[in-house]
């Protein structure tokens, strides 16, 4: 089991069906959803599962299926079309996350758009967990179609 930094190839078709809309005003809902090191995510992952998403080792500060994500429309980099969030943080809270995966709330089944790896298990104990999303250019961007 590991979790593999990559965009979710099922993502990939399902752009070219409209199936994804990260417009910030009127686009789709996204969340992100935290694991353990036990889950398997990678480019084969098509949708969100509960399968060893973490939880909290005390307090309430991760609820099951994630957060929602603020999207900030795409734009283009170059040439590179780029999307980006708003970074996201969860307050007191306790656990531990190996990764995630960022799927369209708002769509049917959950799916899939992209499962990050943290590089190991990442701890937060009665602190702030906070996912930082890179510049939205065309070298760092979390979401890029060239």
């Amino acid at each position: 089991m590991a979790i593999t930094s990559a965009i979710c190839n099922s993502f990939k078709t399902e752009v070219l069906q409209a199936l994804h809309n990260f417009t910030a005003s009127s686009g789709n809902s996204f969340k992100l959803a935290l694991y353990t090191s036990s889950a398997t995510l990678n480019k084969s992952t098509t949708a969100y599962s509960t399968s060893n998403e973490i939880s909290n080792t005390s307090g309430s500060a991760y609820v099951a299926g994630g957060k929602a994500l603020t999207s900030v429309t795409p734009a283009l980099s170059t040439d590179t079309a780029c999307c980006d969030f708003s970074d996201i943080s969860w307050t007191s809270a306790s656990f531990t996350a190996n990764g995630c995966l960022i799927f369209n709330d708002s769509a049917s089944g959950d799916p899939a758009v992209c499962a990050i790896a943290f590089g190991g298990d990442k701890t937060v104990s009665s602190g702030t967990f906070t996912i930082q999303f890179p510049a939205a250019d065309a070298s760092n961007a979390i979401i890029r179609i060239a």
